[in-house]
């Protein structure tokens, strides 16, 4: 298994470097930056011998960008005390407990982290992009980490995971997969005029628990089937295809 570090928006580059430095620490290589500041010679003294890492790192301009090819997608925040009426950041779950969600991903799947900036963490947004959410358990007095030390206690569960086989990885859908359908749900709900004001939670409702499903590429497909059939049965589709 591949575990991907993704650092959205990061605003110090000294941190960046730390966070390099973590990945080595725990056998990682992995390195993502969304939009981050110019690295220099702060960044390079605190990576250390970690440089190579740091000098190998993708930068891109998105998240969607980043999560490319993903057959897992988690993103972290400290903000685990939200209604769950909202449906964003409940259920939540630490980094033991992603540990065994992920498990059985193989070889060749991609588990793609998201560490939001030091300033403000993740927006909902990007939250909504994930597939679950982690937490670290830590003192409600003051719950919020460094940004390094959060990827080092993260990295530090995953570090021992056992990945399982290659052939259960093949099966399983990737992030693109898993949008389509997701899309193809959006489609159906204004199909079938689900009331606008309940739609967005819905939808989100949807995605986390598609998201925990650990769906395989096949599965994917057959719910596709199954809403082109109701698509079909209602009077909907009209002859035409979703892609």
């Amino acid at each position: 298994m591949e575990i991907r570090t993704i650092l959205v928006e990061p605003k110090l580059e000294e941190n960046i470097g730390a966070v390099a430095r973590v990945l080595k620490n725990f056998g990682f290589s992995e390195l993502y930056l969304v939009k981050p500041p110019d690295i220099g010679e702060k960044a390079k003294a605190v990576a250390s011998h970690a440089y190579d890492v740091l000098r190998a790192c993708e930068n891109v301009d998105s998240v969607e960008e980043a999560i490319t090819n993903s057959t897992i997608v988690a993103g972290t925040t400290s903000k685990y005390g939200i209604s769950a009426n909202k449906h964003l950041r409940m259920p939540f779950f630490s980094p033991r407990q992603l540990k065994d969600k992920v498990k059985g991903i193989g070889k060749s799947g991609i588990l793609s982290i998201l560490f939001g900036s030091e300033d403000r963490g993740l927006k909902r947004e990007e939250l909504m992009l994930c597939d679950m959410i982690v937490c670290i358990p830590t003192s409600p007095g003051y719950p919020v980490m460094n940004l390094s030390h959060a990827v080092a206690v993260v990295l530090y569960e995953l570090s021992g995971v056992d990945i399982g086989t290659a052939a259960e990885t093949a099966k399983l859908a990737r992030v693109e997969d898993k949008e389509r359908l997701f899309m193809h749900l959006k489609t159906f709900l204004d199909e079938i005029d689900y009331k606008e004001h309940k739609k967005d939670k819905t939808l989100l409702m949807l995605r986390r628990i598609l998201g925990r499903a650990e769906l395989t590429g096949r599965e994917a497909q057959t719910l596709r089937g199954i809403l082109r059939k109701a698509e079909w049965k209602i009077g909907t589709n009209k002859g035409r295809r979703i892609s």
